[in-house]
């Protein structure tokens, strides 16, 4: 069966179901929640118990400054403690602000720090991370993961611990300047099932979790089982597929909860706006896991626009990720 091809009506909505079930099962084990706050839950074997959702540093640094710093402080003070970010985000730009957010009254200390690195050889794995640590404006990230895999063929050479970002990683995380690894992938399920093959035990990895990516290529179904399986804690992404989905007229509040009633750690929340965070906090802090009668109506409304990929984009486009800082490294090897 071709990876991209579409499970049967039936067997695709046992399946989808079957993973609600099981989100269900681990929000139960994971999650804890005080009346008027947002949840948190266990981030796999790190053991760290982060927000249920997290703010992402793509869409946060296209805010102007003195905004962005204020829905960030209002984001922690509201109970968000992951922040997510990327060394090649607007060019440094976003975790600049997102620093200079941190920097005051003991905020850093609040939160759980992510960002992420397209380096794929030794020397600009360890040149990113020192400019990711000098931008965020600080001593240490909670976690780093290696951004947008995107083809195969970076793997071995990303991986390897003596020449490849790996080595380079470990070393950052023997000085105390990382704590937690991981990747992130958007490209086809295949890239993923090989990273997660490679015998390597990551903590944490980023995935694209919706009601279209249950249709299509699915993370949800050929990824997130074997996540959950290893104890690599969950975060997931593209809940909203760039915004698609809402465009295409869903609720993004049911598509949010969807996303975070499958069994993941925290959902990585694109926000630009107060109007966004507090949407956002809203559903979070009244959040209540879906129901198979919740879903399956959900899923089936999504199904038609889920066709092809048409609207995950990331999934088959062939400069998906960091490929282009892969292909640099080869050329400079």
């Amino acid at each position: 069966m071709n990876s991209i091809q579409s499970f049967s009506r039936r067997d695709f909505l046992k399946t989808a179901i079957a993973g609600v079930a099981a989100g269900s099962a681990f929000i139960a084990n994971s999650q804890e929640k005080k009346e008027g706050e947002v949840p948190t839950r266990i981030l796999g074997r790190t053991g760290e118990r982060v927000s249920a959702i997290g703010l992402g540093g793509w869409t946060i640094g296209r805010v102007e400054e003195k905004n962005a710093i204020s829905i960030m402080h209002e984001a922690i003070d509201a109970g968000v403690t992951f922040f997510d970010n990327c060394w090649e985000y607007h060019d440094g730009w976003a975790e600049e602000l997102m620093g200079k957010a941190l920097a005051t009254q003991g905020r850093r200390d609040k939160v759980y720090l992510m960002s992420k690195g397209c380096g794929r050889d030794a020397d600009n794995a360890e040149s990113q991370i020192n400019d990711s640590l000098r931008r965020l404006d600080t001593d240490h990230m909670d976690l780093w993961l290696f951004h947008g895999v995107s083809i195969k063929e970076e793997i071995p050479r990303m991986l390897d611990d003596q020449k490849g970002a790996l080595a380079a990683v470990l070393k950052a995380q023997k000085a105390g300047k990382i704590r937690h690894i991981g990747f992130s992938c958007h490209s086809p399920t295949d890239v993923a099932l090989e990273i997660l093959s490679s015998g390597f035990q990551f903590d944490s990895a980023l995935i694209p979790l919706s009601i279209l990516d249950a249709h299509f290529d699915s993370y949800q179904h050929k990824v997130l089982p074997i996540l959950n399986e290893q104890n690599v804690g969950v975060l997931g992404m593209k809940s909203l597929s760039v915004g698609s989905i809402p465009s295409l007229g869903f609720d993004p509040k049911q598509a949010r909860r969807y996303s975070l009633s499958l069994p993941i750690s925290s959902l990585m929340c694109g926000i630009q706006s107060r109007d966004n965070l507090l949407q956002d906090l809203d559903m979070a802090r009244n959040f209540i896991p879906m129901t198979e009668a919740d879903v399956k109506p959900l899923l089936e409304k999504s199904a038609n626009f889920a066709k092809e990929g048409k609207y995950e984009r990331y999934k088959t486009s062939t400069v998906a990720g960091c490929r282009w800082q892969y292909e640099q490294d080869q050329a400079s090897a």
